[in-house]
């Protein structure tokens, strides 16, 4: 079983489509608020140069998203998949970021919900790996049903921890 890493992932508030090079002004607009990015190891990617080598790697990756919010029609963020491996049967989900707004609603539990459920389609595990300190994070990965896994090295220097989910842990969440 394969994992297709860029389909049309439609729900009930947005639509999660391959990102794409036009989709350049209108996510980085989504992604310039500084607040967005103040609990996260890359603090200052709401910047131009900082976010343009996040959307240049969001490309290469094969694996992103434009996130769309049906009702306003507006790209509101981005996730992807990432580190696909169809022999271990997992896969990691983030780079996830949605316009304040959105926080903290049925924006983001729908958002979760649409990946998970396609990446389990393929995989048996998923992998989350977020910035030590990026608490908001975590606990949102915890709430999905995510278990604390290990840490690894981060390229860009210190460590991320590392949650996996899986099918039955979600199927048991509060999600």
């Amino acid at each position: 079983m394969t994992l297709d890493l860029q389909p049309v992932l439609t729900g009930e508030l947005l639509e999660l489509r391959p990102l794409v090079p036009e989709d350049w002004d209108a996510l980085f607009r989504a992604a310039a608020d500084p607040l967005l990015w103040e609990q996260h190891p890359e603090h200052t990617r709401w910047q131009e140069p900082v976010f343009r080598q996040f959307f240049e790697g969001a490309l290469a990756s094969r694996g992103a998203f434009a996130i769309r919010e049906r009702a306003s029609g507006e790209v509101v963020g981005s996730s992807r998949y990432h580190a696909y491996d169809p022999g271990q049967g997992v896969v990691e989900i983030g780079w996830t970021f949605l316009v304040r707004r959105l926080w903290g609603g049925r924006h983001n539990a729908e958002l979760k919900r649409l990946m998970i459920t396609h990446a389990f389609t393929g995989v048996g595990r998923i992998h989350f790996l977020v910035g030590p300190e990026n608490w908001r994070s975590r606990k949102a990965v915890e709430k999905l049903g995510a278990v604390l896994a290990g840490t690894v090295a981060n390229p860009r220097g210190g460590n991320s921890v590392v949650y996996e989910l899986t099918p039955e842990r979600y199927a048991a969440s509060r999600y």
